[in-house]
């Protein structure tokens, strides 16, 4: 469970980023976060991580108040939350296998779990035919599959998909989606962040609308409405 609590930010120059916000999440949703840029959405996925504290409510993850936590916690917590980015942020001297095993190695996991685990999510994301490539021989849709087994792997509690799509055509686009939908069917909660109205009216699941930090729409079952 996810809950904002009256969530405010306002930086030194006066910028509202987010206002009064309020909401949850339980476990094992999906949700989309939708809005114009400057909205306050990545300002919210920030308060979740702890890179940003609020400037008055609360942010919980179950009952932990994420802004209470010293370093060495809030890292414990960060590794319950695997994160896609739009740009991919894959290592470039590193194939397939060794940029997803690098997650678990900073994560602390054995040898014998990165043999075992690494191929497990590669044939979830469809990508077992290149665990020995490198980023540059893949297409961008392959590597945003690798950025999302990369972010499983460590079997987080949940998945923030930043603008994963921002970047691919429509046939990838898809493709993520579709991969998103699979890890959430198998129980991990799944956080979207994106501007394709496509996506989300395809989804049919709860959509969330930001606008000057507002949460303006909350649907169990949305579309794409601004």
């Amino acid at each position: 469970m996810i809950y904002f609590d009256k969530v405010s930010k306002v930086y030194s120059d006066d910028s509202v980023a987010l206002e009064e916000v309020t909401f949850s999440i339980p476990p094992r949703e999906f949700v989309s976060i939708v809005g114009q840029s400057g909205a306050g959405k990545t300002t919210l996925l920030k308060m979740l991580l702890a890179e940003e504290k609020p400037t008055s409510g609360k942010v919980f993850l179950e009952s932990t108040d994420v802004h209470s936590l010293n370093r060495k916690t809030i890292n414990t917590l960060r590794r319950r939350i695997g994160i896609v980015f739009q740009d991919f942020r894959l290592l470039p001297y590193k194939t397939v296998f060794e940029n997803i095993a690098f997650a678990m190695e900073a994560a602390g996991r054995t040898d014998d779990e990165i043999q075992s685990d690494v191929p497990h999510v590669l044939e979830l994301v469809d990508l077992a035919k290149k665990t020995w490539s490198f980023p540059h021989e893949l297409s961008g849709g392959e590597k945003q599959r690798v950025a999302i087994a990369r972010a499983i792997v460590n079997q987080p509690d949940i998945v923030i998909a930043d603008e994963p799509t921002g970047n691919l055509d429509p046939l990838n686009t898809y493709e993520i989606i579709q991969i998103l939908k699979k890890i959430n069917d198998l129980g991990t909660m799944v956080i979207l962040t994106t501007h394709n109205k496509g996506v989300i009216d395809s989804l049919g699941k709860r959509v969330i609308s930001m606008e000057n930090g507002k949460i303006v729409r909350d649907d169990n079952e949305g579309k794409y409405v601004l």
